[in-house]
């Protein structure tokens, strides 16, 4: 039965004992590119539908007007801003993934710091800070019991991101060690997602309270609110509740001598990253070959991608996020994969409808999640066998600075045409020399 006390301890003194200058430049560098591609996709999915009807809600119940919602002009209470923020940044499936434990990482802990930050002030170089340790906490826990905990159902960006919510918010709350232990209590008694809600919009809600029950135990924390000593690692704890065996070395060992936060991928398209790699092998070909008749598609992907995407019915835009039938169809017949491609009038395409039915996925245990292999038959009997080894913006292709200064752009004039978002890139790639940050989300709100 597990039951190994000081791991919590451990990780608590890890993150109060860090500072900024303990963080080596690229690291500082890859948390700017993390805030970037945050607000391009908090932008992207700050006025669907699913959106509209939270804020509506939470408009009714919320009293404080302590921090912006991105992309809009209201202000709700912290938490229900950090809830909003995080739901937006996550809804278009097109937010950042940490490859090993596939936690979108960027999404529940930004969200949270932002509130926070706007609500109580902080410098540019501690919200950074914060969002390395944040990013580092919940990586760590979930390499702790991956591939097993995600296999089993668990939306682990939700389930692990309240974790690294509530470890950035105190940080920059200045918990001690021992509150730090609090916070991570109070966060693992409201961890919670389930894999079932992808491709609805009920997935969105488990991200949303992981950025707002994250900072809610910070500040629970901060006030003198205790948890148990030993939470991930007891014999009622984290681990032993889910049924996992960890590998506690995970949690705790090399601090600081690695960061996770350098291995996150940054989406180019939205959609699940295991679709991604069959992407670029398909949008390549359909540039060379414009004007082929495809009659079948056979696609080889890690079997993390069948057990995700492999979904040939669907009906909604939501659904099709997560459907390598239709993200191949929609690529081949419009030569794109954007947000308009995943749409519902998209999923209703004839043209799409009658391609998706031609897509096979077949399961390759010597692919990773990043690679793919993708065969194309077309009307004249041949054969185009396309591959991938490393799909674009994961951490071994990476996205350029401009490439996400493109995406953030993109976002922006989506619903904006006018809206221009230099200030706001320019705040964010010199963020760490300004002494207050609180202002930062109102550089996303249209003039």
């Amino acid at each position: 039965m597990l039951n190994q006390a000081g791991i919590t301890e451990k990780l608590a003194h890890n993150i109060v004992a860090t500072r900024w200058d303990d963080i080596p430049p690229q690291v500082q560098h890859q948390a700017k590119r993390s805030l970037i591609n945050f607000f391009a996709v908090t932008l992207a999915g700050c006025r669907s539908r699913p959106i509209e009807i939270a804020l509506g809600l939470l408009g009714q119940f919320s009293g404080g007007r302590q921090a912006s919602v991105i992309g809009r002009g209201e202000r709700l209470d912290a938490p229900s801003t950090a809830f909003i923020n995080a739901a937006c940044a996550n809804v278009d499936d097109f937010c950042d993934t940490h490859v090993a434990t596939v936690i979108h990482p960027t999404a529940p802990v930004a969200a949270a710091l932002l509130a926070f930050a706007e609500w109580r002030r902080a410098s540019g170089a501690d919200l950074l800070l914060a969002l390395v340790l944040g990013n580092e906490v919940q990586a760590r826990i979930g390499l702790a019991i991956s591939p097993s905990h995600y296999n089993r159902g668990w939306h682990i960006t939700s389930t692990c991101g309240v974790f690294g919510a509530a470890a950035g918010s105190g940080k920059l709350a200045s918990l001690s060690a021992r509150q730090m232990v609090w916070a991570l209590g109070l966060a693992a008694t409201q961890s919670a997602g389930l894999c079932e809600c992808l491709g609805t919009p009920a997935k969105s809600v488990s991200v949303g309270n992981a950025a707002r029950n994250g900072l809610w135990s910070a500040l629970l924390a901060e006030r003198g609110f205790d948890g148990p000593a030993e939470p991930l690692a007891g014999v009622q704890g984290f681990y032993h509740a889910l049924a996992e065996k960890p590998d506690l070395s995970r949690v705790v060992d090399g601090w600081g001598e690695s960061w996770e936060i350098i291995s996150t991928s940054y989406k180019p398209y939205p959609c699940g990253f295991v679709i991604h790699p069959v992407l670029d092998c398909v949008l390549d070909w359909r540039r060379e070959n414009p004007d082929a008749e495809v009659t079948r598609v056979v696609v080889r992907g890690n079997p993390l991608l069948s057990i995700r995407a492999d979904r040939p019915n669907i009906s909604t835009g939501r659904e099709a996020q997560v459907s390598v039938q239709h993200a191949v169809a929609a690529a081949l017949v419009f030569g794109k994969a954007g947000l308009d491609q995943f749409t519902d009038s998209c999923v209703r395409d004839g043209n799409v409808l009658k391609l998706r039915s031609k897509v096979e996925v077949l399961r390759d245990e010597s692919l990773s999640t990043i690679a793919a292999a993708v065969e194309v038959t077309t009307a004249d009997g041949r054969t185009h066998k396309l591959t991938q080894t490393a799909a674009r913006g994961s951490d071994v292709n990476p996205l350029s600075d401009r490439n996400l200064e493109d995406k953030l752009r993109a976002a922006a004039a989506g619903w904006n045409p006018g809206h221009d978002v230099t200030p706001l890139i320019d705040a964010i790639w010199t963020i760490d020399e300004s002494s207050d940050v609180s202002g930062l989300a109102s550089l996303t709100v249209p003039g």
